[in-house]
């Protein structure tokens, strides 16, 4: 069967970077398991559309976080809903997958209800650690769930949802394969030199609540390490904007936008300061030393205490694996320049304390890993399979 008309249509979401990348390695995936007998359409970024898919429209309209930060931006949101439901009404594909961004997708899937058309999601949503009832919800709405992490499933199964641990994305990001010397020489920085990633965040809110923070730090970490060069690795969208925030640092800046450059940068840098997410697990796959931070609304903070209760020991996914704080978090009130610019220094002047921390990522690390080949792997032959027996004449399937 060549690709044609008649190849399984597949209607892909995703509504911010890293699913991006995620739905990219997919798409890869799904080619090679079906010999490049599929058509992909959907919502994407950049690594998807270079896989192949052309996104109906940018996902920076849909990527937004937060209770509070998210109010002025409804009427677009909604507005992306009605147009995705529309569209893929229209386009009767063999099988819908959507990729995180569970509010924007939720309501997707509801407003595909009696369509026939089948929903899988990729990456399940955390209700170990808050809002449980969406295992409940979730598993009304969908046939498949693929999890990234290896204790997931029972959550969903239990609901009577289907659900697949495929392993998690990171491992095969080509965060451990940068070129840290090349990046070095590229952009001038001598070997001898102390480099600073500095991540925060993918999100135009996250960047606007972080970036001060980080800069505040770095004017306090140049008084110990005069020598010291930011790196900022960021997506496209958000070039210009970390451009203009980066001219106001002590000390030299670097700023890069490609995913290649972004891991080379990572493998160049001997420690970083990011924003709490999947951006620490790429730091510990490239072994760079790291500590995460965040701050949100604190309405945000206050509504989802409130309503759901939440208590989470640790932010940090290797912390949460190892149940131990090894990759130091500053949250909330403990977001402070004085006390991320402190850790960073220890970072950067104690062996021992960096020793310890790449040991112990490492086991968290090899936690996520699925039982044989690639995550992107395990879970195109999730997709392949539910096509497969979902898409069976009646007579097969008696």
């Amino acid at each position: 069967m060549t690709k044609s008309d008649d190849a399984p249509l597949i209607w892909l979401i995703a509504g911010e970077p890293s699913g991006d990348l995620i739905g990219a390695r997919l798409i890869e995936a799904l080619k090679a398991l079906t010999g490049d007998r599929i058509r992909v359409t959907g919502i994407g970024g950049e690594a998807m559309e270079a896989a192949g898919l052309q996104s109906r429209f940018p996902i920076s309209d849909i990527a937004v976080m937060g209770l509070i930060e998210i109010i002025p931006r409804i009427p677009l949101i909604k507005r992306r809903m009605r147009e995705t439901i529309a569209q893929i009404e229209v386009d009767k594909p063999a099988i819908v997958v959507s990729i995180d961004v569970p509010g924007f997708c939720y309501d997707v899937w509801k407003g595909l209800r009696g369509s026939g058309i089948p929903l899988v999601h990729y990456v399940a949503p955390t209700v170990w650690a808050w809002r449980p009832d969406r295992a409940q919800k979730f598993a009304r709405e969908l046939d498949h769930l693929m999890a990234l992490l290896p204790f997931e499933p029972p959550y969903f199964e239990k609901e009577g949802l289907d659900c697949t641990f495929v392993g998690h994305p990171v491992l095969e990001g080509g965060a451990d394969q940068g070129n840290g010397v090349d990046f070095r020489e590229t952009h001038g920085i001598g070997p001898a030199e102390t480099a600073i990633c500095v991540l925060p965040g993918s999100r135009r809110g996250e960047l606007k609540r972080l970036a001060e923070v980080f800069r505040q730090s770095a004017v306090e970490i140049v008084k110990k390490h005069p020598d010291a060069v930011f790196v900022f690795p960021t997506v496209s969208y958000l070039r210009e904007r970390v451009s203009e925030l980066a001219e106001s640092w002590p000390g030299r800046t670097v700023v890069v936008s490609s995913i290649t450059e972004k891991f080379d940068a990572m493998q160049a840098c001997n420690v970083a300061m990011a924003a709490s997410g999947t951006v620490s697990l790429e730091l510990a796959m490239a072994r760079v030393p790291h500590l995460v931070a965040y701050r949100m609304n604190a309405l945000t903070v206050w509504i989802v205490k409130l309503l759901y209760g939440v208590d989470q020991k640790y932010a940090n996914l290797v912390n949460i694996l190892l149940d131990r704080e090894i990759i130091p978090e500053f949250i909330q009130e403990r977001c402070r320049s004085d006390l991320i610019a402190g850790k960073i220094c220890e970072l950067l002047d104690d062996h021992a304390v960096r020793e310890e921390q790449l040991k112990f990522t490492e086991n968290a690390l090899s936690t996520l890993r699925p039982e044989s080949g690639l995550p992107s792997d395990a879970a195109a032959s999730v997709v392949v399979s539910l096509l497969d027996a979902l898409h069976q004449p009646d007579s097969e399937k008696r």
